[in-house]
């Protein structure tokens, strides 16, 4: 079904200041637009903002261009506790519908905090060399743990691709409420340490001669990046690329200083989730790409550009 934007503004009227609707606006279209497509949208715009406050920080962090949260193994945990959900049917009354994220953001996160245990006891400076190393030891342990899982359980497979690739469909109001609190959260937790993030992303020693803890808060920030992420793609499954590309852009238009980075990186890559997801709507309408397809496919390019940008550089 078509709606036009006047529809949709005069929907959001009614809802929201009591303004009477045209005629020619039926109730199916009032809960096409206000049930089905605006949290959809909102969900879209809000896991693209915490996606790209944690590459942002990662990035400044690990002082790597092609560095993200997923380098950390956030999306690997997230998968195979989804994976383990899936496959043995797991439902507890009491979470009802986000036994699924739940189980996602536990996992994600616990596999974060493994790899900064052991990256502290075998570094305590905790350097990015080997925290990169030790995220990538896990990632790839705990991919080999759900490729066990996806072909032990292969009636299940479908449904393990498709949460892998990323979804919003059958976002609703709860979700974008639960959502927006962590969002709004952790970005602003990110953003107090916007100061030691321009100073640690010119290097330890730099930082420390600044008065900067740059363990503790190399530590602080990795946690909040991989909580803003895990419960990205709890909710939305995998979706890559974004807490890549979205801070570069950024970076090339607004500079540097993180003040303006980690802000305008929320709004680049909220808007260009948005942009993604309408697109895996409607190229192959009535079928639906998953986004996480839609963003590699955009996003895959611009690695390679900036990989090979950072060797010439070199």
């Amino acid at each position: 079904m078509r709606v036009t934007p006047a529809e949709i503004l005069a929907v959001i009227a009614n809802k929201l200041f009591a303004r009477p609707l045209p005629e020619n606006v039926t109730p199916s279209i009032v809960s096409i637009i206000w049930d089905i497509r605006l949290p959809r949208a909102i969900t879209a715009f809000i896991v693209g903002a915490m996606l790209s406050v944690s590459g942002a920080v990662v990035q400044a962090l690990l002082q790597n261009p092609l560095a993200s949260s997923y380098t950390l193994g956030v999306s690997s945990g997230a998968s195979l506790g989804a994976a383990l959900v899936i496959v043995n049917e797991i439902s507890i009354p009491v979470v009802g519908t986000l036994m699924l994220p739940a189980a996602g953001f536990v996992f994600g996160l616990s596999t974060v905090l493994l790899v900064i245990f052991f990256s502290a006891r075998l570094d305590r400076n905790l350097r990015n060399h080997t925290i990169i190393l030790f995220g990538m030891i896990v990632s790839l342990f705990v991919n080999g743990m759900l490729t066990l899982l996806s072909s032990a359980y292969s009636q299940h497979m479908n449904r393990l691709v498709l949460w892998q690739m990323g979804s919003f469909a059958g976002r609703r109001w709860d979700h974008v409420g639960l959502l927006a609190v962590i969002c709004f959260i952790g970005c602003i937790a990110v953003f107090f340490f916007n100061r030691e993030l321009d100073l640690m992303s010119f290097g330890e020693e730099q930082s420390q001669a600044m008065g900067v803890d740059a363990k503790r808060s190399r530590l602080i920030l990795l946690i909040l990046s991989s909580v803003l992420t895990g419960a990205a793609v709890c909710f939305t499954g995998v979706i890559g690329f974004i807490d890549l590309a979205a801070p570069h852009a950024v970076r090339r238009i607004f500079g540097s200083s993180h003040k303006y980075v980690l802000p305008m990186s929320a709004v680049a890559g909220g808007s260009f989730m948005t942009l993604a997801d309408l697109a895996s709507r409607t190229v192959l309408s009535p079928q639906e790409i998953p986004v996480g397809a839609v963003t590699a496919l955009l996003g895959a390019p611009f690695f390679l550009w900036v990989y090979f940008g950072t060797r010439r550089k070199r």
